[in-house]
Parts: structure tokens; C-alpha cells; sequence
């Protein structure tokens, strides 16, 4: 497997009690989705397979434990540890939805110019909304990124999966 098909879904959070529970660190979007997975790999080498004994709901926070891990200071080990889950196993999307990570790399094309303003490079929040960062195409005189808020209808007319193409309203100047 390679790394490049792995998606960040969790990261362990600090221990609980003292028989090797640990509170979890939810990606997924909505956060209880993280319990439809049970097999995770680690970061820093994906052929250890951490199998989850269990993930339960207390408030609004994740406790779990790995399986064969019955201490607080075995676990303690694991805390900040990012857990990945096999690209292959997200479930399929409706034909109008698309995940996040599969916008990188795809054309951003402004609909009111017909005129190609870069590819994705990249995603981040900085708390509002998701943003992606598309970087000028080689031939395009700007050479500065630009982030465009992903807000659907609004900024994002048209998500096109099979043409990689991203249609925005967007100046170009902006």
C-alpha cells in the first residue's frame, strides 16, 4: 500500500483512565462517521494496522481503545499519533458531492471569463470555510496563489469529477 492512498481520519488524543482508553480525535465530516471505521494505520509506518476495540460517544468527544493495549502508559506511547484509513474504504458519494482531497490537482476555470485560472494545490480552513488554494497555471501571468472559498453556489458553480474541471465565479483579479 502506498501512502499516497491514505486519508488522515483521526489523530489519539490524551489518555483516559487507566486501562488503556484514550480520547480520539475526529476528521471526519460529520465527526460521528469516524465510527464506521474499526482498522487504522499509523503515520509513521503504514504497515501497522491498529485495530480499534471499540470508539463510544461521551458529550460531544470520542473515547477508543486498541486492541492488545491495556495501559496508560502504553498508550500514552500513541498520543498525537494521525490514524489513516485506506483511500478505498471512504464509501461511495452521490454524483453531486465529491471528498475534499479529490479537488487537488484539478482545473479551476473562471465561468465568467471562460478563462483558466489555475489547478488546486492544496485545501485549508482557517474557520469559516474551507478554501482551496489554486496555484497559476505556468503560462498565466500571475504568479501568486489564490484562496477561493469552497461555498457552493456562491464562489463554486460547478464541481465537474470526470473532467477534473472546477468552475468558479471569481475575478481574476481578486
Amino acid at each position: 500500500m502506498k501512502k499516497n492512498n491514505l486519508v488522515l481520519i483521526a489523530s489519539i488524543g490524551k489518555p483516559r483512565g487507566l486501562k488503556g482508553e484514550f480520547f480520539l480525535n475526529s476528521y471526519s465530516n460529520p465527526a460521528e462517521n469516524i465510527l464506521n471505521y474499526s482498522n487504522f494505520l499509523k503515520n509513521d509506518d503504514i504497515s501497522v494496522n491498529l485495530k480499534i476495540e471499540y470508539i463510544r460517544r461521551i458529550n460531544k468527544k470520542f473515547y477508543s481503545k486498541i486492541l492488545d493495549i491495556n495501559d496508560v502508559d502504553e498508550i500514552k506511547k500513541y498520543t498525537n499519533t494521525k490514524l489513516f484509513i485506506d483511500y478505498k474504504n471512504l464509501p461511495e458519494l452521490p454524483q453531486n458531492e465529491t471528498y475534499l482531497h479529490d479537488l487537488i490537482g484539478m482545473i479551476v476555470i473562471d465561468q465568467n471569463l471562460d478563462e483558466i485560472l489555475g489547478v488546486v494545490d492544496g485545501l485549508n480552513n482557517y474557520g469559516a470555510d474551507d478554501c482551496i488554494i489554486v496555484k497559476p497555471s505556468i503560462n498565466s501571468v500571475d504568479k501568486q496563489d489564490r484562496l477561493i472559498p469552497f461555498i457552493k453556489d456562491k464562489f463554486i458553480k460547478s464541481v465537474d469529477k470526470k473532467k477534473r474541471v472546477i468552475k468558479v465565479d471569481w475575478q481574476k483579479d481578486f
